[in-house]
């Protein structure tokens, strides 16, 4: 199996032994976007100690398995709703975006296309303006996603201040994926069992689409999911006869090249390649 990366998995919901399942089926860095707890959480001070979570304590965790870990910070589109709430929080993430694990701004976007929701989300992209973050973004699930992905990049397009090619869609499906591509932004296919992509479905829009500026990954979390879902997309692509250069691009390098506009970013890649030969 390919060296690859999970550019979006939610490590906090997971049991350590999937590190290891991970290590064993060739993960080598994950991605984690901040987002909800199952329940919403009663102040701003319960997300102060999350933030301190990825940033301190899933980064040792996954190292124990040669896994680098990297995070996202926001309050998330389900606790958005509260405005004060989340204008708190915004507040706070500041104190965190200097640790050399964190990518930027996410995962901010919309839940039910609400104006709380979309002044919440501004809000977070000034912060990711003001600071030059990059902007990992949430769209909504199933009958919400069209219309919120379109209110979504009407929002990007109007914050100036945001390069297209600085921020990622993620969960796009067979219905949006044009949009945010065309629209200049990376894109990220969530191979989820039950509400978003399976392999094949993912393998169907890479062969549609091309591989430019396209990410896959599981958004494991607290839900049925799968944390060996990229791994399945890459068995799914071979069946398909796809060469391993077009796959490493898909699950390797392009989540590199997204990263790699983080000026925080650092990650060797030969000694990557190396460690995973070796497994």
């Amino acid at each position: 199996m390919p060296a690859y990366i999970d550019p979006h998995i939610h490590m906090v919901s997971r049991v350590t032994d999937d590190y290891k399942r991970m290590a064993l089926a060739g993960c080598v860095l994950v991605s984690e976007p901040a987002f909800w707890a199952g329940f919403d959480r009663s102040g701003p001070e319960g997300f102060r100690d999350y933030f301190r979570q990825l940033t301190q304590f899933e980064r040792k965790r996954a190292a124990g398995y040669g896994i680098e870990h990297r995070c996202w910070l926001c309050i998330n589109a389900k606790e958005a709703e509260n405005v004060s709430l989340s204008r708190q929080v915004i507040a706070m993430i500041p104190e965190f975006l200097d640790e050399p694990g964190v990518l930027g701004i996410g995962e901010i976007g919309l839940n039910k296309n609400t104006r709380n929701e979309a002044t919440v989300f501004l809000e977070h992209l000034d912060l990711a303006a003001r600071r030059q973050e990059l902007v990992l973004v949430h769209t909504p699930h199933l009958a919400d996603k069209y219309q919120g992905t379109r209110m979504i990049l009407d929002m990007i397009h109007d914050e100036s201040r945001i390069s297209p090619e600085r921020v990622c869609i993620d969960h796009v499906e067979e219905h949006t994926i044009r949009l945010a591509l065309h629209a200049g932004h990376w894109v990220g296919m969530t191979l989820y069992p039950v509400t978003k992509c399976t392999p094949a479905r993912a393998a169907d829009m890479f062969e549609m689409y091309g591989p430019e500026r396209i990410m896959a990954n599981s958004a494991g979390d607290w839900g049925h999911s799968d944390p060996l879902a990229v791994p399945e997309l890459i068995f799914e692509m071979r069946r398909r006869g796809h060469d391993d250069a077009l796959i490493r691009k898909v699950v390797f390098d392009n989540p590199l090249s997204f990263f790699a506009q983080c000026a925080r970013f650092q990650f060797d890649v030969m000694a990557e390649a190396s460690s995973t030969a070796g497994r």
